[in-house]
């Protein structure tokens, strides 16, 4: 006890006269950006999520083609969810002597639970946000449907046994989707009603839906439930299983967010170590003067470990405090854009700040501090006397092992890890070496110069070891800084060329190749933008190298899907704009011999497949066997028809298959999609603008958070620079003095420190 109050009157003191003021300041920066970027994030990411959550229209989805037992609906009540039932089917609905397929959807109360409903009151018309689902009786159906029919709101439809009056245009629901799994027109109508059309019968294609929505917490137990407890045939749905192009957008944001705030982190933990520096030499003596009075080497280090302690829980608690200040302060700039849906943020964020401020301290901190222990008593007479220097393996190893802990935890990818710290070692030994080169090239300067700069001069070679650490700390600050506005502005660039403002919000598919042509005349006279139309076939997986699917097991539920759903197979002689090419080569554009297929990364890494193996599909009874020769990352927020695996030409063109598209329609253009429609009944048109609004929503929120967290980096910069200048301030002010006493006037003395930073600024 005696030795930690100690302990802490020292560091009192020390606080209160400014000893550790940068080093705390410093810590202080690093703690509140990680924590305010961790609480902000955290923020938006539940936004995000609910955002994606429309997807699905909840934020769970368990589907089944059987019925589905009510206990999930009472398990979830008992947890504080909402739940809704749907169920759909394809059918026919009649209008006169008209007729055509519709997917049939019965909704319950409630529905939906995570997005709204939009309505119209004519076909392609604007549609309106609406609360509620049709009344018993009524029914809201499609543009399509109706333009395919040629009626009107009012008019009567008959399905199966019931008929039913159309009393608005559906415009959008939350899970149409952007895929391709829900191709025929949408008749909506009260699950009240779906008895009375004695549609449901013993082999009818039912699929059944239970929709859950609530706070995260539960619902991420809720799902662990359910997947726990669902039925055989029933499968669990969640946001992380909603649209590719969401999840890459908030992806991308979510990366260059933990860049940013890992920046500001390292940028603060070289002001730390510089500050640790000089706190442990000014200290020496006093160190000196306790082992004298018979203090033992335990004693200090006791002392160490506890001031280091203190320090980590006060900036923890102070940073993050500072931390959801900060996030507050953005959520409350950014409410009109945000609209209140932010839920309050998670704690992981203050376990992340205390995680920090050790590791920081630990890594860079700990080192020069150690080293007090070591202190001989002697010094009280020489001054001259060091404590004999630390193994390298200590300094450098605390030091790479904190960057590496911090870099993992903080981006939780070995790849980019590797990356990061290849970059920032690299970094640091080019400046390391440079600078020593440069300090060596002043020395034959200063016979050349005036009695300023011959002084500036000579205290950068004088002090050649500080003035190395002071260019690589420069450097480092620079760098980093520099290499996040270029990659900022980069990306936000990049974001507008993938989702420009003309992007396509409509896909167009079942375009029979015999009408592609008059798709494209069509296109022409309405004065609607030229596109590429690109075939698309439907197939099954059925082989592997030779080996049956059925007798392969696959890890997980996606894999599993891509293996007993019908694959979208494509052949092109081109890379797709929107696919990068990550192993293997695309094939040359005269592709002869053996067909060659090109395998998107997550596709292939679900199914566990590598370059060199054989897929087998069966394309209408018809095996078609390809080589993998390439893997390619897809860009699937370009909203362009992209697919999982493509064919090399002269292998499927025989096959029966149709074509795809995606366009770009201004609001005023709608109404030519009627007519589209009419004179291509075939033709499904899915309308994806209400996807490219919540991908929109989720980059004008990253990039705004951007700007923000880059003010931290820039606070972290500065502290490099504030520990740069003290680590050697203590000697400048002795020279100055020594200087001034013999004579020199504040000018020639002002003159040389100015020379020497000018030149270090310079290096």
């Amino acid at each position: 006890m005696p030795s930690l109050a100690f302990a802490l009157r020292n560091l009192l003191r020390d606080l209160k006269s400014g000893e550790l003021a940068v080093l705390v300041l410093a810590l202080l920066v690093a703690v509140a950006s990680l924590t305010a970027v961790g609480f902000f994030t955290s923020r938006i990411g539940l936004a995000v999520e609910r955002q994606a959550g429309e997807v699905l229209a909840a934020d769970l989805r368990l589907e089944s083609a059987r019925p589905i037992s009510a206990a999930y609906e009472a398990e979830a009540a008992k947890r504080g969810l909402r739940s809704a039932r749907i169920e759909s089917m394809p059918s026919v609905v009649f209008f006169g002597q008209e007729s055509s397929l519709i997917a049939l959807r019965a909704v319950g109360d409630g529905y939906p639970l995570r997005g709204r409903l939009k309505t119209a009151d004519r076909p392609f018309g604007t549609g309106v946000v609406t609360d509620g689902i049709p009344a018993p009786g009524e029914a809201w159906a499609d543009s399509r449907l109706l333009a395919k029919l040629g009626a009107q709101v009012g008019a009567s439809l008959t399905v199966g046994a019931y008929t039913v009056r159309v009393t608005r245009v559906l415009d959008y629901r939350p899970d149409q989707g952007s895929g391709f799994a829900d191709l025929a027109a949408t008749l909506l109508i009260n699950r009240a009603d779906l008895p009375a059309t004695q549609l449901v019968q013993p082999g009818s294609r039912v699929s059944r839906a239970v929709l859950f929505a609530g706070e995260p917490a539960p619902v991420d137990d809720f799902r662990e439930w359910l997947t726990a407890h669902k039925q055989r045939g029933e499968r669990v749905r969640s946001i992380a299983d909603a649209s590719p192009q969401i999840r890459a957008s908030a992806d991308r944001a979510g990366r260059f967010l933990s860049l940013a705030s890992l920046v500001s982190v390292l940028l603060s933990a070289i002001a730390v170590a510089m500050a640790a520096q000089r706190y442990a030499r000014r200290h020496l003596d006093t160190v000196a003067l306790m082992k004298c009075m018979g203090a033992p080497q335990r004693f200090v280090l006791t002392q160490t470990v506890v001031q280091l302690v203190a320090i980590a829980v006060v900036t923890a608690v102070a940073g993050t405090a500072i931390g959801y200040v900060a996030q507050s302060g953005i959520a409350w700039l950014l409410r009109d854009l945000l609209r209140g849906d932010l839920s309050p943020p998670s704690a992981d964020a203050f376990v992340l700040g205390v995680v920090t401020a050790v590791v920081v301290l630990v890594g860079f901190a700990l080192p020069p501090l150690l080293r007090l222990k070591r202190v001989p008593p002697a010094r009280v007479l020489r001054r001259d006397l060091e404590p004999p220097p630390l193994r390298y393996a200590v300094v450098y190893g605390l030091a790479i092992g904190a960057v590496l802990a911090l870099l993992y935890w903080i981006v939780r990818d070995p790849q980019l890890v590797g990356y990061v710290a290849g970059g920032l070692g690299t970094t640091f030994l080019l400046l390391a070496a440079a600078g020593w080169v440069l300090v060596r090239l002043l020395a034959p300067l200063r016979s050349g110069v005036g009695v300023a700069w011959r002084y500036g001069l000579a205290n950068i070679a004088r002090r050649g070891r500080d003035s190395i650490v002071q260019i690589v700390a420069f450097g480092l600050g620079f760098m980093v800084l520099l290499l996040l506005a270029l990659v900022r502005d980069d990306l936000l660039r990049d974001w507008q060329r993938s989702l420009p403002v003309d992007a396509p919000n409509y896909f167009m598919i079942n375009i029979r190749p015999d009408e592609g042509a008059g798709v494209e005349q069509f296109f022409a006279r309405a004065g609607l933008p030229a596109t590429a139309l690109v075939p698309m076939l439907r197939a099954r997986l059925s082989a592997i190298n030779g080996t049956p699917v059925e007798q392969l097991t696959f890890q997980g539920e996606r894999a599993n899907e891509f293996v007993e759903r019908e694959a979208n197979l494509t052949w092109s002689a081109e890379l797709a704009p929107g696919n990068r090419i990550v192993a293997g080569q695309w094939w040359p554009p005269a592709t002869q011999g053996a067909p060659q297929i090109s395998v998107e990364t997550d596709y292939a890494e679900r199914l566990g497949l590598k370059l060199g193996d054989t897929l087998t599909y069966d394309i209408a009874g018809e095996a078609v066997t390809g080589k993998i020769t390439s893997l390619r990352e897809v860009r699937w927020d370009t909203f362009k028809p992209n697919f999982f695996v493509v064919f090399s030409p002269g292998v499927l063109e025989s096959a029966t298959g149709t074509l795809i598209t995606s366009v770009h329609v201004e609001p005023q253009q709608r109404p030519l999609l009627v007519d589209l429609v009419r004179q291509f009944p075939e033709v499904t048109v899915i309308d994806i603008d209400a996807l490219l609004g919540q991908v929109r929503d989720v980059m004008n929120k990253a990039s705004l958070a951007v700007q923000y967290v880059f003010l931290f980096t820039l606070a972290a910069g500065l502290m490099v620079l504030l520990a740069a200048v003290q680590a050697t301030r203590d000697e400048r002010r002795y020279e100055s003095a020594m200087l001034r006493t013999l004579g020199a006037s504040r000018s020639v003395v002002f003159q040389g420190v100015a020379a020497e930073f000018i030149v270090l600024g310079a290096l």
